[in-house]
Parts: C-alpha cells; structure tokens; sequence
C-alpha cells in the first residue's frame, strides 16, 4: 500500500537501515542517509536473540540470514580458573516453538550485508552515501535536513546516528557519555585451528574478578568470535578500529582457564581490536515534533546483555508501526517514545548491572553464582517474548 509521507533516517547503519526496510515494507517512501561512502558495519561477532529476528524474518529476511548465521544451542556461564559451569541453558528446537524466532549469532558485517542488499533492492528507498548530515529545521508542516552538499525536505527525520548523533546534539545539546572503567577486546579465531570441542556450539561467558571473557561461532561456525572486558584506566580512545596487542590480552587474562589461553593463542591477530566502554544515562526525552531518535542515538547500550543492536531493530517495528497507526507524525513520534522508553531504558540499566555482576569477586561472586544456578532463564524468556511488531 503506497504512503505519500517522505521519511528521512540519518545513518545507515543496522538501526537505520532496519527502519528504512520497515517502513519501506508499509510503503513510505524512505531516505537513508550514511555519511560512509557505503553501507557496511565494522566489528566483529553480534547476538540476534528472537525478540529482533522475528522484525528481521518478517521483512523476509530469515534465508539470508540463516545462511550466513551460526545458530547456538543455548548459553552457558563459567568459570574463569576452574572452568566448571556455573550455569546453563538449552534452546533446541523448544526456543523457536516458544519464541516463533531463532536465536543467531552472526557477524556484524554478514548481517549488514543483508540489511544493505534488501535496502537496494527496495524501490522505495533511496540511498544517500557521502552524505553527512550538518543540521536540519522543521515547521509544523514538513522537515528540511542539510548535509554537507545539499538539503532535503520530508515529513519526518529519523536519528540513527549512534552514540555521537548529530540529530541529538542539534535538538539537546552536547552531552558527552561517561567512560564506564572498562575496555573491551574483540577478535576472531579460525575454528579449524583449534582442537575439536574446545568450543561448545554456545554463547559462552567466562566469568572473573574485574573482567570476563564471551565466544561463540559465527560464519556458520568457520570462526570463534571474541569480546573480552577488562576493568582498567588510562586509556579511554572509544574506537570500533583500534587495533590492539596479543600479548597485553594475554597479560589481561594471565592465570584464566587453558580454554582461554588456548583461543588466546590461535587469535588472528589482524581481527585484534579494543575500545574503551561509554555509557550515557536513559534520555527524558528523545524527540522534538517530527524529529526523533533510533538505536544508540538515544539508549546506547553496554555489551552485558548481548541487545544493543537487537533494541534498535525493536525500535524500528515500533516507529513504523506508529506512523502508520496515526496520521498526524507528531503523535505518532510521541507514541513511538513512549512505547520505547522504558523498555530501552530497562535493558540500559540491566546491561549496567551486569557490567558489575559478572566482575564480581569473593563472597559476592560465591552468591551470584548460587542464584544463577536457581534463577535459569527467567528474565530471558521476558525479554525474548517481546513484540515489538504488535506494538503501536
């Protein structure tokens, strides 16, 4: 069904361009601008939980995706020098009869890939690359945004320009995140370099004092990816292309499990890379009339719950359906807020915790891991059942 409103998205990464092919599906007309000179996604390994791939599946992406994807048997907590499990839970085929999506692990760029492929294809979306946006207006009637070269005009402007937006640093002002005390690592290992078993098919995380270590397979299990984050200072560069040093890894994780040295070991070297954390605190408010916010832009996410990417897919459903329930875009931006808000905000503050919990040492560390023994998957399976295509 054909819509005559023009939605303009700033930045094509996975939220965008998620949200373009959403709203392209419900016939808007959609504008992606990335400021890159294509649409690509740097880094490593990603969790695409159900509560994101049933979005995902619904644009008719499950075949792209299950070709490139790894999918886990379920998920698994450790220890860092015994490497006894802490606590495990099993998928099989009950998650998908539970959920009605999968669970993938994938990397980054096979799945921007996809994304970027059905963008293409798609006549009603057009593609802006170089196009880096410098500001915007708007008046109770339409939106104009400047880039660096030119300048559009549309019913709606859409901020997916990541923790450093543009968009938000217009409408608020400059708001610098908060350097969370915690650099992670991020590399991948050749499977076929390491001995068989090593890796469970598992996203596993390896729990210790100030740090904690997570694999998984992706690239249908061809590589071993790796996030490792360690509580340290003195350095703060919040960078996705830092390369980094085996051998200062190897330092930070001296005394944990063989397992761990041994994925160590096999590092290809050149996937090696590092960032320091930021985090900023839930925003009161994410738009201003026709003018919103996607993804990071307004709730970037720590690494601790593995949803980061999945909340701005979610936010994607949810701001398309909106615009499409309510004719006036003012509203519908308005409601899309307050669905997402404390959702989004939620899973912030979880990830926050966790970034605590899983570092945690002594006595405390002894009692959290008693309750994950008892807990198991309750707050998953909250989390998994979520909607986000019902709600508008």
């Amino acid at each position: 069904m054909a819509n005559t409103k023009h939605i303009f998205i700033a930045g094509g990464g996975i939220g965008g361009t998620t949200a373009a092919l959403c709203l392209a599906a419900e016939g808007f007309q959609v504008s992606l601008l990335e400021q890159s000179t294509e649409l690509v996604e740097t880094g490593a390994g990603i969790q695409l939980s159900p509560n994101c791939t049933r979005v995902l599946h619904n644009l008719g992406l499950e075949p792209a995706l299950r070709a490139r994807s790894f999918l886990p048997e379920g998920t698994q907590f450790r220890h860092w020098r015994t490497g006894k499990t802490i606590s495990e839970s099993t998928f099989g085929a009950t998650l998908v009869e539970r959920y009605g999506a999968p669970y993938y692990h994938i990397h980054r760029g096979d799945l921007m890939q996809v994304l970027a492929n059905a963008a293409v294809d798609s006549p009603n979306i057009t593609i802006h690359t170089n196009a880096r946006v410098t500001g915007f207006e708007q008046d109770g009637n339409s939106v104009t945004l400047f880039t660096d070269v030119q300048k559009f005009n549309g019913d709606a402007l859409i901020g997916a320009d990541g923790i450093h937006s543009t968009i938000r640093e217009k409408m608020w002002g400059t708001q610098q995140p908060a350097f969370t005390g915690n650099v992670a690592w991020r590399a991948l290992v050749p499977s076929d370099q390491l001995p068989n078993g090593l890796i469970r098919p598992m996203a596993t995380v390896w729990w210790g004092p100030g740090k904690h270590f997570v694999h998984y397979y992706v690239r249908g299990g061809n590589l071993v990816n790796c996030v490792c984050v360690v509580e340290k200072t003195g350095w703060e560069v919040e960078s996705w292309t830092e390369s980094g040093e085996t051998a200062e890894l190897r330092a930070d994780f001296s005394g944990w499990h063989n397992d761990i040295q041994q994925l160590i070991d096999h590092i290809d070297d050149a996937s090696l890379y590092k960032w320091a954390l930021f985090d900023r605190a839930p925003m009161s408010q994410w738009g201003i009339e026709r003018v919103t916010l996607l993804g990071d832009a307004c709730h970037p996410t720590l690494p601790f719950m593995a949803q980061g990417a999945a909340m701005s897919i979610e936010d994607a459903a949810v701001l398309t359906n909106c615009l499409g329930a309510f004719n006036d875009v003012t509203a519908a931006l308005q409601r899309y807020e307050k669905l997402r808000k404390s959702r989004t905000a939620n899973i912030q503050q979880g990830s926050r915790r966790n970034s605590k919990v899983f570092h945690l040492s002594g006595i405390p560390a002894f009692f959290r891991d008693k309750t994950a023994r008892v807990a198991g998957g309750y707050t998953l399976d909250r989390l998994f059942r979520y909607n986000a295509l019902q709600e508008y």
